[in-house]
Order: structure tokens, then C-alpha cells, then sequence
């Protein structure tokens, strides 16, 4: 049976906490941004989600409830909730709620008429998100193929390379790290901006990027990065937060950062290091209780060996992926772009439907 937790993905349980129709949302964490409707049978319920039901069916349609709750509620969490560690609700911010019900022939009216206007709009937001999805599995292959050499060397004899990376063409090198790079720590440069090294977009400034971390009032304790050194968030290489910055600022001190020692092209080897390919390799190095906290240290990350290809290759295939990857981004944020707005319009049309600001069609005038 389906099991409410306090996030929007829905899980399964074997022991039913309530039955029948009901609307939950989370009484901590994700506060006024989830909420479901159980349209009947048994469910369960984490016991800090709060589960509205015995709705009066004479006076309440259960589905415009949950539409003009799911968007009225949310300006009272925004406004007024307990703060702890966490957001959280109390009982009393559900009992001094007020709601505006119209007539039950209205609320059913616009409960059908959201059912079907919000049916359509996520139709189309899911097919953007499918569309998302597939073009960042295609970056992720012209990432994959270009670092291995397979699209400037394709029909080249091919050798082994490490493990994780595969085979790579006859005539690139290997070298382990600590040749191309020697770790640095460099702290007390407080007027420097922070940057921080994120899985999708490499070494960045932090202000550019949302970011749960905050900034450490001293920020003597962080240590510079410059231009062409290797960064690596050592709790999170292994999903891909590394990169070779292109920017001068200061960053976390548990990153391990690296002034380099060699002539190879910078963007290159950010594209080597970021691949999936080296994304597998982090993963095979670092060590943890469990993946979710596996870490990466030094004395592992200086043995990683790095495949290099003739130096005119690597200016070529970075070159190839900036233009290859710019194209897909466009459109990736092409798409987020109409998923923003979709989102938006879908927010602004329930609001406007249970407040009576949308004069909703009869059947009659829709026909």
C-alpha cells in the first residue's frame, strides 16, 4: 500500500496507519512544499506527516480541499512556522486555518476543472524532463567517447588503460597524478571570492550556484585555488565534484587542492577528470562505511593515473566537447526554462481557480 513520507516520492508499506480519503503533508522537513491525496483504500503514514480526513461530504469536496489547501497552506508555512533544526509544523497552524468553501456544485466544478487543466500541464512538464534526461545521457556518451580518444583517433589501435577508463589508443600516456600535480593548502586569503567545485558544473564561484554551505565567519581557514589547479571534494569525487578551476578565489578546507606541474591543456584534463569514465575511477578509490560517505584522501588520489593524449589531441577534443556540450546545455536550459514557467503557470491557475479569481467554464460553455 502506499506509504506518505515527508518528501514527495511516495513509497510502499506492508501495515496501514488510516484508510480511506485523506490529504497529507509533512510535519517537518519539505514543510508547505508537499502534499498528497489518498483517494481511497488503506495507506501509511510517517508518523510526522499530518493525514486530514472524515471530511464532511456534504459541505466538502475532498479534492478541492486538497487543491485550495495545497496552495493556501503554503503562505502560512512561509510566515509562521517553528524553527529548530528544521521547519516544522504545529497543530494549531492547521486549526486556525481558515477556509473558503463555496457551494459543493463549485467545488466539484473547479475540482474537475483542475484535475484536468494540471493533468495537461505536467504532461507537458514530464516530457520536458524526459527531454532533460535524454540530453544529458547524450552529453554524458559525447563526454565518455571524446575522452577515450574515439572520436579523434577512431580506427586507431587501441591499448589498455586503467581500469576504469578502458581502452585508449596506442601512442597516449599514462602518468600518475603526483607527476602532473603537487598539493597545495595556502590559507589566509580572506579578501578572495569562495568557490566551490559542484558535480555538474565543475569549479565555480559560489555565489553563482545555490548552496546549502554557509561561509565560515573566519575565512582565513580557507585555502586559495588558482587557475589550472585541480580541486576535488574529497567526500563527493566519487559522484563527479572535482574539476580543474579557470578561476582564482578561496574554497572549503577540506578540499584537497593541487598547483600544477605540468604543460598539458587545462580544459582537457577537466573534461578527463570530470568524465564518467574518472567519475568510476574516484569511486574505485575512495573508502567510506557505506558509498553515501565513502572519501578519497591524498596518498590514494596522487597513484590515479591520468591518460594523456599528444597535446595538439587534447586542445582538439576539448575543443570539440566545449561546442558539443554547449549545444546540449542551450537546450537543457531551454527546457528547465518552460518547465519554470510551466510550474508557474500551474501554481498561479490553482490559486486563481480556488479564490474565485477564474471564472471556470460550465459544461455547457465548453461545449
Amino acid at each position: 500500500m502506499p506509504f506518505y513520507i515527508r518528501s514527495p516520492h511516495v513509497q510502499r508499506a506492508t501495515r496501514a496507519t488510516g484508510a480511506g480519503e485523506a490529504i497529507l503533508t509533512p510535519g517537518d522537513g519539505a514543510v508547505g512544499e508537499v502534499f498528497h491525496h489518498h483517494r481511497g483504500g488503506q495507506f501509511a503514514a510517517h508518523q510526522r506527516v499530518y493525514v486530514l480526513s472524515e471530511f464532511d461530504q456534504q459541505k466538502v469536496e475532498p479534492r478541492f480541499f486538497y487543491w485550495y489547501f495545497s496552495s493556501r497552506f503554503r503562505m502560512v508555512t512561509r510566515g509562521g512556522t517553528a524553527k529548530s533544526t528544521v521547519e516544522s509544523l504545529r497543530r494549531p497552524m492547521f486549526t486556525s486555518f481558515p477556509v473558503v468553501l463555496p457551494p459543493l456544485d463549485d467545488q466539484w466544478r473547479i475540482a474537475d476543472y483542475l484535475d484536468r487543466e494540471t493533468a495537461t500541464i505536467d504532461t507537458l512538464i514530464e516530457k520536458q524532463r524526459s527531454l532533460i534526461a535524454g540530453l544529458k545521457v547524450r552529453r554524458g556518451a559525447a563526454i565518455e567517447q571524446g575522452v577515450n580518444g574515439r572520436l579523434t583517433s577512431a580506427g586507431a589501435e587501441r591499448a589498455t588503460g586503467p581500469s576504469w577508463m578502458g581502452s585508449i589508443p596506442v601512442g597516449w600516456r599514462s602518468v600518475p597524478l603526483w607527476a602532473m600535480f603537487r598539493r597545495e593548502k595556502r590559507t589566509g586569503f580572506i579578501d578572495e571570492p569562495m568557490v566551490s567545485v559542484f558535480r555538474d558544473y565543475g569549479v565555480v564561484f559560489k555565489s553563482e550556484r545555490a548552496n546549502l554551505n554557509e561561509t565560515a565567519e573566519d575565512r582565513s581557514i580557507y585555502q586559495l585555488v588558482e587557475p589550472g589547479w585541480f580541486v576535488v571534494n574529497r567526500m563527493k569525487a566519487w559522484q563527479g565534484s572535482v574539476g580543474v578551476s579557470f578561476i582564482r578565489g578561496i574554497s572549503s578546507g577540506h578540499y584537497l587542492c593541487f598547483r600544477p606541474l605540468h604543460e598539458e591543456d587545462d580544459r582537457f584534463l577537466n573534461w578527463l577528470f570530470r568524465s564518467p569514465q574518472y567519475r568510476h575511477g574516484f569511486a574505485m578509490l575512495s573508502r567510506g562505511v557505506r558509498p553515501g560517505q565513502a572519501e578519497i584522501d591524498n596518498d590514494q588520489l596522487r597513484q590515479m593515473t591520468v591518460v594523456l593524449p599528444p597535446l595538439n589531441e587534447q586542445r582538439a577534443i576539448a575543443d570539440r566537447l566545449d561546442r558539443e556540450t554547449a549545444r546540449i546545455d542551450t537546450l537543457i536550459a531551454k527546457a528547465d526554462r518552460f518547465i519554470e514557467l510551466a510550474q508557474e503557470r500551474r501554481a498561479a491557475l490553482i490559486t486563481a481557480a480556488v479564490t474565485g479569481q477564474l471564472e471556470i467554464p460550465t459544461e455547457e460553455s465548453a461545449a
